[in-house]
């Protein structure tokens, strides 16, 4: 993708309103005056739902960006932000996402919790800092008066609506789901209004949206999900006419709201989702996630040295990566956009030349091959053991929906060639919810008892290949590469779609498989045009792997 910079015109300031009293410029050259007055009076003779097709077609190809955190974390970072928008320009018509500055939402989580717990001195001095870290930037990248003024004006407003919030939480003495929700998003709705300052200020027509307008969620709050049809119909009445005139929307990442008004997030990591949300509904070009990673790599480069960007990867799996420990995406981005075939692309805002990963439906098309490897630490291990007469097909069913009601997701099951035993691979932070769901369930069961065996100290390795049906010459590969480094594999799953296999290790051995299995792999070579790389030095023999159960199945989300 090429980028041409615009040359800037003459400004003027003024500031424009549509019939509903919103603005949407300021600071505009005498032509972008004319050309948004037009599209003012014309936006309350827009029909509301765009039945046809031609309604919906603009002039150049709809591209959605998002922008993360450390892309926007400080002045000089935005100003990368708007060098790409404006480089942009020329040929997409854009809408921006963005997510709050780095570790801000962490500093939000904290002061709501501090304040349920009492301590309003801390949540105070937290709102502070960021009231200082936000003017800050401000002062670097405005420079007119008026905008200025404008944003610190919606910057008390919402902090003053976070302090309230954090009141409120100490009078309870309780941190409830809604107040948790509103104090978590404010770093989202504090970040769009200066980018879409900074916009205007060079010229270039935007306004800040609150995704609470456009994203209609249910009412799950810290991890909602989208009601895509409504939201469909959110989009193309609020963002679709800004669009069809030259305006650059930013919205707010990471939040929502219910049909009834009330504020939600889409859990941590959430604003790659609201971007794929917002490019499926208004049936977006592609979505580019901006980050500062160049793409997906092959494994994880802090763990791997010689990881290596791989070009283009399927739907697939690039959700599998995401989903078993790969940072670079929410694991939830991709479900809006796989049916509208909308291409994905990662890219680092910090060297903007670069090409970043490519996610398609079919990725890369070459000879079937290892693609990647995944890790994730701090995973706990639930061997289950039902000793009444019943096979353990119905009883995991059971502690799978038991685990699964109080919200203590699992990450895989695993299965042995016991017919009464089985595994359950949850992250370590929600194993007490896990067992205690699970011995709740069972607890009135008779003869059928369930016995528990919790394996700390546990990591995940995930090994992600390119469309195979069959993993057993790659499983049988890892299985010898890890038992000749004397790496013990405490369990193992296959996915159902044949494309990736997960190994439990010691959490302590996880970086040394991690370099084991990279190796082995060649995973350094991504031109390497051999369906499984098999390293010279050795045959591949059939090896069961060490204390390892006979795995058969991955659940997924």
């Amino acid at each position: 993708m090429t980028f041409v910079m615009r040359p800037l015109e003459n400004l003027a300031t003024s500031d424009l309103v549509d019939s509903q009293g919103r603005r949407i410029c300021t600071r505009l050259s005498q032509h972008s005056v004319s050309q948004v007055s037009k599209a003012s009076s014309t936006l309350s003779q827009l029909p509301k739902h765009w039945p046809t097709r031609k309604n919906r077609v603009l002039e150049k190809p709809l591209c959605v960006m998002k922008f993360g955190g450390t892309s926007v974390g400080d002045a000089n970072s935005i100003g990368k932000v708007l060098e790409i928008v404006r480089g942009a320009q020329r040929n997409y018509t854009l809408l921006v996402v963005v997510s709050a500055m780095a570790r801000v939402t962490d500093l939000l989580i904290e002061a709501g919790m501090r304040s349920a717990n009492g301590d309003l001195c801390v949540a105070w001095e937290i709102f502070l800092s960021l009231k200082e870290r936000h003017e800050s930037a401000a002062r670097s990248l405005l420079h007119s008066a008026l905008e200025q003024e404008r944003y610190e004006s919606k910057l008390q407003a919402c902090l003053l609506e976070g302090e309230q919030a954090c009141r409120e939480a100490m009078l309870a003495r309780e941190l409830t789901p809604p107040v948790a929700d509103l104090i978590a998003s404010l770093g989202e709705r504090l970040c769009a209004p200066l980018v879409a300052a900074v916009l205007r200020e060079s010229q270039v027509l935007s306004e800040s949206i609150d995704a609470q307008e456009c994203i209609v969620t249910d009412a799950r709050h810290g991890g909602a999900n989208p009601d895509l049809d409504q939201t469909r119909i959110r989009c193309e009445d609020r963002l679709r006419p800004l669009l069809r005139h030259g305006v650059v929307p930013v919205v707010t990442g990471f939040l929502g709201a219910t049909p009834e008004g009330t504020l939600t997030t889409l859990g941590r990591g959430g604003s790659d989702y609201s971007a794929s949300i917002v490019g499926a509904a208004l049936s977006a070009d592609e979505v580019i996630i901006w980050t500062d990673v160049d793409g997906f790599l092959t494994s994880d480069p802090r763990l791997i040295s010689d990881a290596r960007t791989i070009p283009q990867i399927s739907y697939r799996q690039a959700a599998a990566l995401a989903y078993f420990g790969a940072k670079v995406l929410h694991p939830k981005t991709l479900q809006p956009v796989i049916q509208r075939g909308i291409p994905v692309w990662i890219r680092n805002t910090f060297a903007a030349h670069g090409e970043g990963t490519k996610i398609t439906l079919a990725g890369a098309r070459k000879k079937a091959s290892v693609k990647a490897l995944a890790a994730m630490k701090d995973v706990t291990l639930i061997m289950a053991t039902l000793s009444g007469r019943k096979q353990s097909c119905s009883a995991m069913h059971r502690a799978f929906t038991a685990v699964s009601a109080v919200h203590a997701d699992i990450v895989l099951t695993t299965r042995t060639k016991s017919p009464r035993k089985f595994g359950l691979v949850v992250r370590t932070s929600v194993v007490e919810r896990a067992v205690e769901a699970i011995r709740n369930e069972f607890s009135g069961s008779g003869n059928d008892q369930l016995g528990l065996d919790v394996q700390d100290g546990d990591a995940l390795i995930t090994i992600v290949s390119q469309n195979l049906r069959d993993l057993s010459k790659i499983t049988k590969q890892a299985f010898s590469a890890l038992k000749e480094t004397e790496i013990p594999i405490i369990a193992d799953s296959n996915s159902r779609s044949g494309s990736n296999i997960s190994l439990v290790v010691p959490s302590m051995e996880m970086q040394k498989a991690l370099v084991v299995l990279h190796k082995d792999f060649q995973l350094d070579r991504l031109n390497s045009t051999h369906p499984w790389p098999t390293p010279s030095s050795r045959t591949i023999e059939p090896t069961k792997p060490l204390a390892s159960p006979k795995s058969i199945n991955v659940l997924s989300r």
